[in-house]
């Protein structure tokens, strides 16, 4: 069982300064306070078949989730699948960035979250918040790049 969330937020800078901050996942804990810590393998770049290792805490419990980068285009497309064991994963996520008229950017994040064992009964509940926190966490996505962190 699986089930999807997603968001759309405008930006205001270029598509090329938002892409190079999504791409360096290691950004993420400062817009997603789930994020505990992250750090990647192997140093460098982030290309495909990078793997980002981060500890989250969802609803008060802490895990551990890997995530590899499975496609990356510069600058209008970022994809990654969870390579670690969890109750829910995400199959598949990524950015899609595209240029507005006004030298911003639109970003649309996605993740598509699958239950594993007892995982298959948390997954509406998981979805559920997801969906629930998107805007907000597009939000969070546009003010840390906004912020001058990037």
């Amino acid at each position: 069982m699986s089930t999807q969330f997603e968001a759309t937020v405008e930006i205001d800078r270029p598509i090329e300064d938002v892409f190079a901050y999504l791409a360096d996942g290691e950004h993420d804990p400062e817009f997603s306070p789930r994020v505990l810590e992250i750090s990647k393998t192997p140093p460098g770049p982030t290309a495909v078949g990078t793997v980002f290792h981060s500890t989250v805490k969802d609803a008060g419990v802490r895990t551990v989730r890997d995530f590899e980068i499975s496609e990356i285009s510069a600058p209008t497309r970022i994809r990654w699948h969870e390579v670690s064991s969890n109750a829910v994963t995400a199959r598949e996520g990524g950015y899609d960035l595209e240029p507005t008229r006004d030298g911003g950017t639109r970003v649309r994040i996605f993740n598509v979250l699958e239950g594993h064992g007892v995982g298959k009964l948390l997954i509406p509940f998981a979805g559920g918040a997801a969906r629930k926190d998107a805007p907000a966490f597009g939000r969070r996505i546009k003010t840390a790049v906004e912020s001058g962190t990037a």
